[in-house]
């Protein structure tokens, strides 16, 4: 088939039923928006000033919060101004360009979070081996691996989906433009594009999904065996937010982009979306390392340099 593609265009529809709580939203929004970035930049500058974070697990956080700032970014700010504005209009070359943009750190997230989660394995499960396994050439081919593997399986998919043809309906039913509803809009045989997605989705979320799984049972064992009711209280605290947050992330993916039809269930899609772009951009920074005693004392210290400096 030739790709017979008229629309130059999109628009963005947003949230049409709540439009008229337009300016209250994107109040919320932006100071949600904010918060991330900003604790998210602290957390990067933190770790890339600080000499008593320089280890795998401050190396792999201060790249997932670096691309958590990307991820948001991508997204957020097309949605403040569909809440204050309304209905946004997004060139063709833009649409695939967002999609590409937040599928891929996306994605790259799913592989980085469980090569997180075996990085916190391998420490409590195997403290003495832990620096020989997780040295800095380990961490950084697992970083290229993932970086590798997901612009390759992404530009994959995308290349498929733009050359679909758009000749019909331009109107996106989401705030931004992802593959489901890309899909939607096409007026050509879409069942390869969508079987593509479909086995893209259940390999990389769901592989990332057992492997995180299985880190965090063996964590789990490990964390009973502990001598001290003090400690175990500890460590499990720890865990449980971790996994919330996991939950969440995993949960909203799953139920979004881990089905055959991609064209389904597209009005409760934009719910779910917000689970992921804005909810847990946000309570990552605190999951993560805000509630860490270790960056706390390197923030201090950053602080501390920078008035001495003055």
């Amino acid at each position: 088939m030739v790709n017979v593609t008229t629309v130059q265009e999109f628009t963005l529809e947003g949230f049409p039923a709540v439009q008229h709580l337009g300016r209250l939203l994107f109040s919320v929004h932006l100071l949600a928006y904010l918060a991330s970035i900003t604790g998210n930049v602290v957390i990067v500058s933190v770790i890339c000033t600080s000499t008593h974070l320089k280890t795998p697990m401050y190396f792999f956080l201060g790249i997932f919060s670096f691309f958590e700032c990307c991820f948001t970014s991508a997204v957020i700010p097309k949605l403040l101004a569909i809440f204050l504005l309304g209905k946004q209009t997004i060139s063709f070359v833009a649409c695939f360009i967002q999609a590409f943009i937040f599928v891929f750190i996306g994605a790259f997230g799913f592989l980085l979070i469980a090569v997180m989660s075996v990085d916190r394995c391998v420490a409590i499960c195997k403290p003495l081996h832990y620096p020989t396994i997780m040295n800095l050439r380990t961490c950084t081919l697992l970083v290229i691996a993932c970086l590798t593997m997901t612009f390759a399986l992404i530009t994959c998919i995308i290349g498929k989906v733009s050359r679909l043809s758009f000749c019909g309906p331009h109107v996106i039913p989401h705030f931004f433009c992802d593959i489901g509803p890309l899909i939607h809009l096409s007026c050509s045989d879409t069942r390869s594009a969508e079987t593509l997605t479909f086995g893209l989705a259940f390999v990389i979320i769901l592989s990332s999904l057992v492997i995180t799984t299985i880190a965090y049972s063996s964590i789990v064992v490990t964390i009973v065996r502990l001598p001290s009711a003090k400690e175990r209280q500890k460590a499990f605290s720890t865990c449980s937010s971790h996994l919330i947050v996991l939950s969440l992330m995993y949960g909203s993916c799953v139920f979004i982009y881990v089905k055959p039809k991609q064209t389904s269930r597209l009005e409760s899609n934009r719910e779910a979306a917000l689970v992921n772009t804005v909810v847990t951009p946000l309570l990552n920074p605190v999951i993560y390392t805000l509630r860490n005693k270790q960056v706390h004392q390197a923030l201090r210290e950053t602080v501390s340099k920078i008035k001495i400096s003055r």
